[in-house]
Parts: structure tokens; sequence; C-alpha cells
């Protein structure tokens, strides 16, 4: 039978700063602890040091969460040292393509999967509707209900598509506020019918597209829970929520990372108001988590004894939470097992590593009806890398090789091609590229036949399905 203690501590998502996996923390992982937050200061190399700290979480256990901030734009973990690889919501949002929207939410996926990440807090589907918000902003797809509920759900399928479980923010709305909730309550004086309409209409999308979690906004809203912000209410979280909505995922609850700045007692009445109102999932904040884990285990454990919480719905958080870990470890296996396949048939010839980042030409015929309409490309996986300097797509009847390559000057060049021995204005072409830029690697994402066409380095994938051109990307990077 599973201990109170356990129950709690599988509740808990604790905060890696630069310290690490400290030796409590990693007894906590081997003995029912979630997994952990990964905060930018710990991860100061940013994707190298992300995939490294993940490696370790999961050499404890394979399902174990690696949750980060990664919404694009001004708030990233990857990029933090140099800026986001990714627009931001509000940019996808001006943009307003669907399509657009979930290709990005898509590479973005594959590169947190790259890097061991499992839980991306993201997207922010708050409707932002004063301009004065000081904290969301352009992390928001903007000011109309429909667009952000179109994009967030555009997000979020391609994101979990991509293995990545998502916490859609901050529910049921942080878009009207005028102050950062981190520092103070914001209280949203709407009517009860605005509410509904405005704010929740994004986060029924959301539910609706299958979020595996939404994240509580510690906002008040006194025309729906005056006397609670929304990160403990129980009108909002278990009434409205679970019951009205009947969402079974996890909902996150933010309040004790918030109140970790004003002592124990702020600590302990933030975690159980949280689990009462429904909560499944507290952050841990700050640099040290165990006395925050201390404080909450004693708090709960006297809550339940006292009749203001039961521990049969912290069974039921910590059944949430377990499903969620089931469903991030099978995302994990699966892209595991894809991977090994397609590193274990790439062949390369000569020497294939790239010493910086490459411009990346990609030859490309027009798809067959029934085979190669899929979506490939070579650029994308070195991208991820950071090994993409410029990436050109040439068609029949585009431009040649003295065109195109006349200003690469001598930046590493990589000509990525699909059967090109069967197209003569492939071939034609490669045979003047090559001539040109000797140097260059090619890479055959169909046929092995293509390496041919080449006598100096080369690689084949035997396949141009996403694992196959990433594969090919690991040679170019010299990764094992």
């Amino acid at each position: 039978m599973t201990s109170l203690d356990d129950l709690i501590r599988s509740c808990l998502l604790p905060a890696v700063s630069g310290s690490g996996l400290t030796p409590w923390l990693r007894r906590q992982l081997e003995t029912g602890m979630p997994g952990v937050l990964v905060l930018p200061g710990a991860v100061p190399a940013g994707r190298t040091d992300a995939a490294v700290l993940a490696g370790t979480v999961h050499g404890h256990a394979e399902d174990l969460l690696v949750a980060v901030d990664e919404e694009g734009g001004d708030v990233t973990l990857l990029d933090h040292a140099e800026g986001s690889a990714y627009p931001g919501s509000l940019a996808l949002g001006v943009a307003d393509d669907l399509e657009l929207t979930a290709r990005v939410a898509t590479a973005m996926a594959e590169d947190l999967a790259a890097a061991g990440i499992t839980y991306n807090l993201a997207p922010s589907l708050d409707v932002n509707s004063d301009p004065d918000n000081p904290i969301i902003g352009v992390r928001s797809f903007g000011s109309d209900p429909a667009l952000v509920a179109a994009h967030g759900s555009a997000y979020i399928r391609a994101m979990q598509n991509g293995g990545i479980a998502v916490a859609a923010k901050h529910f049921p709305g942080h878009g009207a506020t005028v102050s950062d909730s981190h520092h103070s309550l914001p209280v949203v004086p709407i009517d009860a019918d605005t509410f509904r309409a405005r704010e929740l209409a994004p986060f029924a999308a959301a539910v609706a597209a299958g979020a595996k979690s939404l994240m509580a906004g510690h906002v008040l809203f006194p025309a729906v829970d005056p006397d609670a912000p929304a990160s403990m209410s129980r009108t909002i979280l278990h009434h409205l929520l679970r019951t009205e909505w009947h969402y079974d995922g996890v909902v996150v609850g933010p309040a004790v990372a918030m109140a970790s700045a004003h002592g124990p007692d702020a600590v302990a009445d933030a975690a159980v108001r949280s689990l009462r109102a429904g909560a499944d999932l507290l952050l841990l904040g700050g640099a040290d988590p165990q006395p925050l884990c201390d404080i909450i285990v004693a708090a709960v454990h006297e809550a339940v004894r006292g009749g203001v919480l039961d521990a049969d719905d912290l069974a039921r958080a910590a059944g949430r939470v377990a499903a969620l870990r089931s469903w991030t470890g099978a995302a994990r296996r699966s892209r595991g097992v894809g991977q090994e396949a397609a590193a274990r048939a790439a062949r390369s010839t000569g020497d294939v590593v790239l010493p910086g980042p490459a411009v990346v030409v990609e030859l490309r015929e027009d798809a067959h009806s029934q085979v190669g309409g899929a979506h490939w490309s070579i650029a994308e996986p070195l991208a991820a890398l950071g090994l993409t300097a410029a990436r050109i797509t040439v068609g029949p009847s585009g431009d040649g090789p003295e065109e195109v390559l006349a200003t690469t000057g001598s930046t590493p060049l990589v000509l990525a091609v699909r059967d090109a021995y069967r197209h003569p204005w492939q071939r034609t072409w490669l045979d003047r590229a090559l001539a040109l830029r000797p140097d260059a690697v090619l890479v055959a994402v169909g046929m092995p036949d293509d390496a041919a066409l080449t006598d100096t380095a080369s690689i084949t994938t035997h396949g141009a399905g996403r694992v196959n051109t990433r594969a090919a990307a690991d040679l170019l990077a010299g990764r094992p």
C-alpha cells in the first residue's frame, strides 16, 4: 500500500537551478518524485547542458518528467544564452497561419526531444486583452479568443504528436491583469459571462485538443470565486474543470513556487489549498527544494489528519501524474526505438563531419502521388544542432549551382538529394555543383544509388523519415 508520504512526494515537481541534481534530489527521484523542472541557471550552455542533465535524470527512470518553459520568442531555456530560434506566440498569431504554427511547434518538439526534455510548460493560452499586462504580452497569440483558441490547439496537437507533453497556461486566463502574479495577486474584475466567453474559450479548445495538462494561474476572478485565486479555487479547478468539463489531465499548481519567498507558513498554506482545490502537481521553486518538500509533507499530513484534505483525492492526483509520466515514457521509448533503427541503417563514406554550420541545399523533385509527399529535411535537424547556416531548396526549374553557390564562399556545404540518380536534371546539377565544391557532403535520403554520384564524402540514410534525417544530422555533427 502506498504511504501518504509517497503520495505527497509524487505530486511535487522540484526545480533544478545551478546546483544540479543534489544527492537529496537523486534519492527523491529514486523513491517516487515524478521528475524535475529545469531552470535556465541549471543549463548555462543551453541544449548541450540540457541534454546532459536530462540524461542524468532519465538514468534514474526512463519515464521521469523533465520539464521546461519553452515558449519560443521571449521565453526559452534551450536558447536562453543567445535568444530563441523560434518566434513567440504573438508573432505566430500575427502571421495567422495554423499550419505554420503547427510546423513551429513540431520543430520545437524535435529540439526538446533531442535534448531529452519530455514536458513543456507551454503554450500560453491567455487572451491578451489588456495592453498594460506586464507578464503576458508577446507570450499570447493575441487579443481575439477565437484566434488564441485556434493557434493554441494547433500548437498543442503538433507538440504532443512530437512526443512532448504540454501544460497549457495560465488557466483560466492571465491576459487581463495589470500586475505580475509573481509579486502580487492580480484581480480581474470581469463578469461571469465575459469570463466564459473570453478567458475560458482557449482552454476549452485545449481540453478538446487533448492537452495532457493545464497550469493554473495565480489570478483572482471575484465574479467566479471571490475568496481564492484560480490556483487555489475549488470552484474553478474542481467544479468547473473536473465536474463541468470532465477534464482528467494533470492540473499544475504554481502557488507553492510563488509562496516560497514569503516563508514556511505561506508555503504550507499554498500547498494545502492548491491540493484541496484540485491541483495534482505542485511546482517547487527556489534554489533548494528540500526544505519546501519537508514543509509540504508535514502540512499535508496535518491537513489529512484534520479532515481538510482527503487521502483518496491525493491518490487520484498521484494517479494522474503517474499517467502523464507513463505517456511521456512511452513517447520516449517509441522515439528511441525508431531513432536507433534509423541510426543503425545510416552509412557514411569519407569525412562527413562538418567543421561548422553549413549551407544546406536540398534538391527536390515533384512528389509521386503515392510516395514522396511526406515532409523531409536535412536542414531542420541540423538546425536543431546549431549546424545550419542557410537552407536553399532547388526544384526542376530552379537556379543552377553556379548561381546558388555563388555566395557560399568557403562555408561548409551539404547537398541533400532523394533518388537523384533517376532524374537527369539532378544528376547534371550535382555534377556541376561538385565540380565547384568537391568538399561538399552528399546526403542521399532515398535509394543509396545516389552515393555513386560522388567519389567524395557521402551519407546514405535509406529513407527520408524524420528519424532518418536526424541520423544523418548526427553523423554530420560527429555525434555517436
